[in-house]
């Protein structure tokens, strides 16, 4: 019966933590979803919009656009394909060119460069590194970006599905704790 009693107590200990290494907020963490968190970054001539579906970031006033969410690395890196529009304002003019888009978030702040193949000039363009913050209002000057992101999916079907890959994460963090004692 004791070593029942002694298992159990290290199972709730291994699950508590678990439970407070998922929920710390320690900044060098990366997102305990696994994906770019949804929002408004924004910087100093700079800004990016995160959806459940897309990510839209302004360089000045030049914007690319990624579809999809965007997976983060267990340190926080992201590399990932787009397009972008080298001549956005006062009017949009020429193509939308290839582009990649990567980056580290850490914390709420997210340092974020987009490598464009300039394909009507034939060059390489690179437009940061941009650092922008969670809910911090984008600071362009006379270049308009939108405000908010967009949203596709219920906010009830966003919150399950963060739930899962939460339990997700927790579950695997337990196994492993387990597996290492």
């Amino acid at each position: 019966m004791k070593t029942t009693t002694a298992g159990a107590r290290r199972v709730v200990w291994l699950a508590a933590g678990a439970l407070i290494a998922a929920c710390s907020s320690a900044p060098t963490d990366a997102p305990a979803d696994g994906e770019l968190p949804i929002g408004t970054w924004g910087g100093d001539s700079a800004g990016m919009i995160v959806g459940d579906t897309s990510m839209h970031l302004h360089v000045g006033c030049t914007f690319g656009d990624v579809s999809g969410r965007i997976k983060v690395g267990a340190d926080g890196s992201f590399d990932v394909a787009g397009n972008y529009t080298l001549h956005a304002f006062p009017i949009q003019v020429g193509p939308t060119d290839p582009a990649r888009f990567t980056g580290k978030v850490i914390g709420a702040t997210a340092t974020v460069t987009a490598t464009v193949d300039d394909t009507a000039q034939h060059t390489t363009v690179v437009h940061g590194p941009v650092i922008v913050s969670l809910g911090v209002t984008p600071r362009l000057g006379p270049c308009p970006i939108c405000a908010r992101p967009v949203m596709t999916k219920s906010r009830s079907a966003r919150l399950e599905a963060r739930v899962s890959r939460f339990l997700q994460a927790t579950t695997q963090a337990i196994k492993r704790l387990a597996g290492g004692q």
